[in-house]
């Protein structure tokens, strides 16, 4: 079993703007499909598992030996989106300083409601561990260095991979399934507009007009025929559900031997304010980054007017990129 990665010193604060969510999924697009706007995969539509969504994109990065690597997943709600989001998400950065790349598709929480999946947010938090698994069992043939990974997505995706950088490892050493015997750790992850919390009494205590995460859990209200998440619900069935919110909100699993963690959201916090966008309020990261300081882990937030700001970094995502492309080769800012 891997040990989770050590702790690095703490970053000045440094604005750049916030990505957007994920786009349609493939079955709403119409037309022809357009070229990839960026190299196309080494290897595309991967299985990592037997539904048609757990599928992955892999790029080879030029070097000479085995490389670091970039794994991403898309944002959308955990309802939508798709793994070509990575396209506007640095991919070419990356590849560039030698670190390949695995962008993810995944089962949906709308697929694991109708299955009977208790809660729905299981399968695509699920699968994006296992993906990791399985990208960490071909390192050999993909020439990557499973000792140095880093996660990385917007929103949902977000989430995700915050729940990845602080949840325990799933790898399970005594399992028959050379898969499920690798590590679920990282090295070090940076997100967009995270959810820390799935929690909806602490995302009412930060952010008053909070409304997301109901449909995690298959809280839902009929409109017009069809489900609508209802945070009203949510929060009055809190207590009930409180052993799956623990489970599967982010910063729940925070510990003093987490990754370095970088965040960031598009507009300013006002803690105990209502948001103009709730569901990615910097509310979400100040409390996580208050958090993480206190048991010793690096977390650089940034939003519009930081302290601290250097105003030609802040108008780039790339400071993110680089923040990940040095841990992953084991440097500093």
């Amino acid at each position: 079993m891997m040990t989770k990665p050590p702790r690095l010193a703490s970053l000045a604060l440094v604005l750049v703007p916030c990505l957007a969510l994920g786009a349609d999924p493939p079955e709403k697009r119409k037309g022809t499909p357009k070229p990839p706007p960026g190299p196309p995969p080494t290897l595309a539509d991967v299985a990592y598992g037997d539904d048609p969504r757990q599928v992955l994109d892999f790029w080879r990065a030029d070097s000479p030996g085995p490389a670091p690597l970039l794994f991403f997943i898309h944002g959308g709600g955990w309802q939508g989106g798709d793994k070509g989001k990575v396209y506007s998400s640095g991919l070419t950065n990356f590849l560039a300083a030698g670190v390949s790349v695995v962008s993810v598709e995944y089962r949906f929480v709308s697929q694991a409601h109708a299955a009977g999946v208790k809660p729905p947010v299981k399968w695509p938090l699920h699968d994006a561990a296992r993906a990791l698994q399985f990208v960490r069992s071909k390192a050999g043939d993909w020439n990557i260095d499973k000792t140095r990974v880093a996660a990385s997505g917007g929103s949902a995706g977000a989430c995700s991979s915050l729940w990845l950088a602080f949840r325990d490892d799933m790898a399970d050493p005594n399992s028959d399934d050379p898969v499920a015997r690798e590590s679920t750790r990282l090295t070090c992850a940076g997100v967009l507009g995270a959810q820390t919390t799935l929690d909806p009494r602490q995302m009412k205590e930060w952010t008053p007009n909070s409304r997301y995460g109901g449909h995690a859990f298959g809280i839902f209200r009929q409109v017009n025929g069809k489900n609508v998440a209802d945070f009203g619900e949510f929060l009055a069935r809190r207590d009930e559900i409180l052993p799956w919110i623990k489970e599967y909100s982010p910063y729940e699993w925070v510990s003093a031997d987490d990754p370095p963690i970088y965040l960031y959201y598009s507009a300013p916090p006002a803690l105990g304010q209502e948001q103009k966008d709730p569901t990615h309020s910097a509310n979400f990261g100040v409390k996580l980054q208050e958090r993480l300081q206190r048991v010793g882990v690096e977390c650089v937030l940034v939003y519009p007017g930081a302290p601290g700001v250097a105003e030609a970094a802040a108008k780039t995502k790339a400071h993110m990129y680089d923040f990940l492309i040095a841990r992953l080769k084991g440097g500093g800012a």
